[in-house]
């Protein structure tokens, strides 16, 4: 099970002490982040993706894509708890299953963090640019709003706003967190209105029939809206700068997926009792697919006939207002979108940099990744790196391609804190474990089963570029951060290593350490 060198979790709760990150973040911030970082462009833009795809059963989608989360989080809540430092997946591999592991756990987190911060930051773009449409009647060029591979050259205001995110990210994280509290209260705010609004005038007519294109279909919407609960494990990608993290963290990560859902599924029935949610189908009566250009001129031929359905809305929520009867209030919901989306971009970029951090302070990245800013106490470096190739993603391709692309990522990551879960138990049954996963034979398990299960349903070419992407991870791994690995080199001390001092030898591991000291 183990493949390659494995760092200790004493050795890894060491250096995290010498080079640290300032703990500011409490039980309720963590909450928040784990709110603004899931409830995004999943409900807001993909909802319509889904319904697609499997029509009214994208209730049973968000069913099946929410328990995976769930069970998943349970093992990701002991963990985090037990090892509160930065790097979530990457560091729990680390520690168990061994470096190689860890690579390709860290590796995929990219796929996961910095392409879903495009995917959201091109969600918001639809919103912002269908509500300026909306509102002063116009019509902005489809060159300036979309990518090359959605009918556009460019998407600008999508880069405009992941480069906003990124100053904001620069300047601090209790700062950020702050922000981000602000924008979940709007966000929670505007979907709770279009629940009071929508759920009192639900018919049942719109539920039928349920699964129009069979078990298939909810599962292939499942597997793409897994994308709206990523990023509840970035809120164990701060564990390092939370206070008390062995009670805090399992607070944040369970209380905010537990919130998450319940808001899902009152919405996704709002939308299916009023206006519907059946897939747009062709002249041959096949369901045209979500994001192809069929499916673009089928919905201008409906908007046309005065018939459009929400499957061909990019901001599905607001539209659904409209068209029940409450254009202002849609409006409204579309300017929260655009105030509250941003919130999920800062999170999953957070998340994004605090694994890059940990993994160039692992000496697998340049040591430059890990430097923090005197003044900011930030990873300022790795940061701008950060967000300039999430603002690029967000440019050129659209929403639908970035959130299966980050699904395959998250999926493997999840398994693999699973599988280390229960290695841990049984290879360090005597540690502290300050919140235990429930049941651990049978959640670990079906955490691994489900994530299997989601990846199997995602794309044939999403699948195949997870595949490409591991093995673009692997030449990198064996051609520069093997040989560079603090410890493979026997590096104990980040400090010296960064001042080019040769390492010294690994020095023999004290016993048991309780996570938590003076910051617990």
């Amino acid at each position: 099970m183990i493949f390659g060198r494995v760092k200790p979790l004493d050795a890894i709760l060491a250096t995290a002490e010498k080079k640290s990150l300032h703990r500011s973040l409490g039980a309720f911030q963590l909450t928040m982040l784990g709110i603004g970082a899931v409830i995004g462009t999943g409900i807001f833009v993909l909802t319509a993706e889904a319904a697609q795809k499997a029509g009214p059963g994208m209730m049973l989608s968000f069913v099946i894509a929410g328990f995976v989360c769930a069970v998943a989080a349970l093992c990701y809540a002991e963990m985090a708890a037990m090892v509160p430092v930065s790097g979530s997946a990457y560091t729990y591999s680390y520690a168990v299953m061994g470096e190689l592991i860890a690579w390709m756990v860290g590796w995929a987190l990219i796929l996961e963090y910095a392409v879903a911060a495009g995917a959201v930051s091109v969600g918001w773009s639809g919103y912002v640019v269908g509500l300026i449409e909306h509102t002063f009647h116009l019509d902005i060029p489809d060159l300036l709003t979309r990518g090359p591979f959605d009918g556009g050259m460019v998407n600008l205001p999508a880069m405009l706003i992941a480069s906003l995110v990124t100053w904001l990210l620069v300047i601090g994280t209790k700062e950020s967190a702050t922000v981000n509290a602000i924008l979940v209260l709007i966000k929670v705010s505007a979907l709770t209105l279009f629940i009071v609004l929508s759920v009192p005038v639900m018919k049942m007519d719109g539920f039928h029939p349920f699964a129009p294109l069979g078990f298939s279909g909810i599962s292939a919407a499942a597997a793409s809206i897994f994308f709206a609960y990523v990023g509840f494990d970035a809120v164990s990608t701060a564990a390092e700068e939370t206070k008390n993290p062995q009670r805090n963290m399992p607070i944040g990560l369970i209380g905010s997926l537990a919130i998450c859902t319940i808001f899902y599924m009152l919405v996704a029935a709002g939308v299916i009792g009023t206006v519907g949610a059946q897939p747009v189908y062709s002249a041959a009566g096949e369901a045209l697919a979500p994001g192809s250009a069929a499916l673009s001129q089928q919905c201008a031929a409906l908007a046309a006939a005065g018939t459009e359905a929400v499957t061909c809305s990019k901001e599905a929520l607001a539209w659904t207002l409209r068209e029940i009867g409450w254009p202002q209030i849609g409006n409204l919901l579309g300017l929260a979108a655009g105030l509250a989306l941003p919130s999920v971009i800062l999170m999953m970029m957070f998340g994004q940099t605090r694994i890059f951090f940990v993994m160039s302070r692992d000496g697998l990245l340049p040591a430059m990744f890990s430097k923090v800013h005197p003044t900011y106490k930030t990873p300022h470096v790795i940061t701008i790196l950060t967000g300039i190739f999430v603002a690029l993603f967000a440019a050129f391709f659209p929403v639908g391609i970035l959130a299966d692309i980050s699904n395959s990522g998250t999926l493997f990551a999840f398994a693999a804190v699973s599988i280390a879960v229960m290695v841990l138990r049984k290879t360090d049954a005597g540690r502290a474990r300050p919140f235990r996963t429930p049941a651990i034979n049978i959640t670990a398990p079906i955490a691994i089963a489900g994530c299997m299960y989601l990846f199997w349903s995602l794309g044939v070419e999403t699948k195949l570029m997870f595949v490409g992407w591991a093995a673009v991870g692997l030449v990198v791994y064996f051609a520069y951060s093997r040989s560079r690995s603090h410890v493979g080199r026997g590096v104990t001390d980040v400090a010296e290593d960064d001042a080019g001092i040769p390492p010294q030898p690994v020095p023999p591991l004290p016993g048991v350490h309780t996570p938590g000291g003076k910051d617990a």
